[in-house]
């Protein structure tokens, strides 16, 4: 109940910067503002993440390091978003919604098998995902999904309130020297 209130809370708090990032999106390349996609949840459930959307309207639907040039396909606003994790914040709505929590490991796309065979095997995938995680400030984007998986089993061990406020003060960081990011 905590992370929703408190993802409530920020909504509020948020909501002139959600009123320019789509004001910006909305100039630039038209609705939709919000981008919604499949993606894996608690127990291997499915649900709707909500992204503010930083590619163009014509971009297929798949992992961005999957496409031939992805710098063609993103916004210019897409890429400021990207840098400061803009674009995540619409995922406030996922944790009202009790699909994700503000600390736990990134929600999979629902079309990840192999990262989420290994969570299924690590026990990763009984962990509610969340904006931020262990995973996500030790490498991001730059480490296999082997040390991701490894990094997720890690919080899942070491799960605690204290441990949770150290990745949330350490995101801010990350987020700061887009530390990890690699696209």
């Amino acid at each position: 109940m905590f992370n929703r209130l408190f993802a409530l809370a920020a909504l509020i708090i948020l909501s002139p910067i959600f009123l320019v990032v789509a004001l910006v999106i909305f100039i630039e390349d038209g609705s939709p503002i919000f981008f919604e996609q499949k993606r894996v949840g608690i127990n291997y459930t499915f649900f709707n993440i909500y992204k503010f959307r930083s590619m163009k309207k014509n971009t297929p639907n798949v992992a961005t390091h999957l496409l031939e040039n992805p710098a063609s396909y993103l916004l210019r606003i897409g890429g400021v978003l990207r840098k400061l994790s803009l674009d995540e914040l619409p995922n406030l709505i996922n944790i009202i919604k009790g699909e994700m929590v503000f600390v736990g490991p990134r929600p999979a796309l629902y079309n990840q098998d192999d990262l989420m065979d290994l969570r299924v095997k690590a026990g990763v995938d009984t962990l509610k995902p969340g904006i931020t995680g262990w995973a996500q400030i030790n490498g991001r984007d730059e480490i296999s999904i082997e040390a991701k998986v490894a990094l997720e089993k890690e919080y899942l061990v070491r799960k605690s309130i204290w441990f949770d406020l150290v990745i949330v003060v350490k995101t801010f960081t990350s987020v700061l020297f887009s530390k990890g990011v690699a696209h």
